[in-house]
């Protein structure tokens, strides 16, 4: 191809990124939101009380429905910022009741990636790709007052404040509902960052909200939580090991894998009878006893897999635990830190 004429194509083709980058402006430079509440830098979602649990899908209504959003922990008064650029729409009314939590603004906005273009030369033909990705995000902050309800707003701009929870819910942990505009879960952009694959330690990171050393569960009226433990009056070994975890804890994910499910110990539809199965680079482990936040998809090691089931309801006294499985039944004591319950 002539000089001259390879001259003016590279300059149409950077004539057309330019008025690319026009159109679609590069808002967002981040897979995940910024942090949402002041004072709570990593997006930490609500666990569970006396009015129900945070996590995406969790009962509402006594059973009757489903929570179409996350909650993001958030004092009563606290600052409330923009988890991405876009344009605000409201007032949004979730109680439509007028209470004091009833206020909320909805966030439209996009991100945008471009790939670098290749120019391929083949005798005379040259040919450039320009590739653009956009991901549109929208979704409602419910419980909290915005400085506007119109505009633009930027990622990590203050939005507002928080509402005084209190008022309505006494006892309940405060918190920003967050829903997606079309219902679907939020939780992997609420996320920070986590190392993908392959993993970098032979560790798991810690399973269980309050139990950060992983510590295993020691022996009780029901037995021991240790690898190899009897069971079955001895006729029988635990194949896992317990790991201490109060009922209705938040549990994360030990490592990044792909999640499959559900996993069902019981067999019976006890209260306890569910879990979730994680597969990633040179690991494959059955979390039980635990409800997953969904069961299919990628999940990063450190991020929010669930919560804890009511253990005390179907064994009243025991030390309540997840019941941590190796796929292939070995001993997975090496990867969790060394806790009190752990034989010597």
């Amino acid at each position: 191809m002539p000089a001259l004429s390879l001259v003016a194509l590279v300059s149409l083709v950077s004539t057309v990124f330019a008025k690319q980058l026009d159109a679609h402006p590069p808002q967002q430079q981040h897979r995940h939101w910024a942090p949402i509440c002041s004072g709570n830098p990593t997006n930490k979602i609500r666990g569970c009380d006396r009015y129900g649990c945070g996590n995406f899908g969790a009962d509402r209504h006594s059973g009757k429905g489903k929570h179409a959003g996350v909650d993001v922990i958030c004092s009563d008064g606290a600052t409330v910022y923009a988890p991405f650029s876009g344009h605000l729409s409201g007032p949004i009314r979730f109680f439509h009741n007028g209470n004091a939590i009833d206020d909320g603004v909805q966030i439209t906005g996009s991100g945008n990636k471009f790939s670098n273009f290749d120019l391929r030369i083949a005798g005379t033909l040259t040919t450039f790709l320009l590739h653009l990705t956009v991901s549109s995000y929208c979704v409602k902050l419910v419980c909290i007052h915005p400085i506007r309800y119109h505009g633009q707003i930027q990622r990590g701009q203050q939005l507002g404040r928080m509402l005084p929870m209190q008022k309505v819910f006494p006892g309940i942990i405060s918190h920003i509902h967050v829903e997606n505009c079309d219902h679907s879960d939020p939780t992997h952009l609420l996320t920070p960052v986590v190392p993908p694959f392959p993993q970098q330690d032979r560790h798991w990171a810690t399973l269980c909200s309050g139990n950060p050393t992983n510590e295993i569960r020691g022996c009780d009226k029901y037995g021991c939580g240790y690898y190899g433990a009897p069971r079955h009056n001895g006729k029988g070994r635990h194949t896992g090991v317990d790991v201490i975890c109060s009922d209705g804890a938040n549990v994360y994910a030990p490592f990044s894998g792909q999640l499959s499910g559900p996993i069902k110990f019981f067999h019976n539809g006890n209260a306890i009878d569910d879990g979730v199965q994680i597969r990633g680079s040179g690991f494959c482990v059955k979390l039980l006893c635990i409800h997953p936040i969904r069961y299919n998809g990628r999940i990063s090691k450190g991020q929010i897999l669930g919560r804890m089931l009511p253990m005390q309801r179907v064994f009243p006294g025991i030390t309540s635990h997840i019941h941590v499985e190796n796929c292939d039944r070995s001993d997975p004591t090496s990867n969790l830190e060394r806790g009190k319950g752990q034989r010597e």
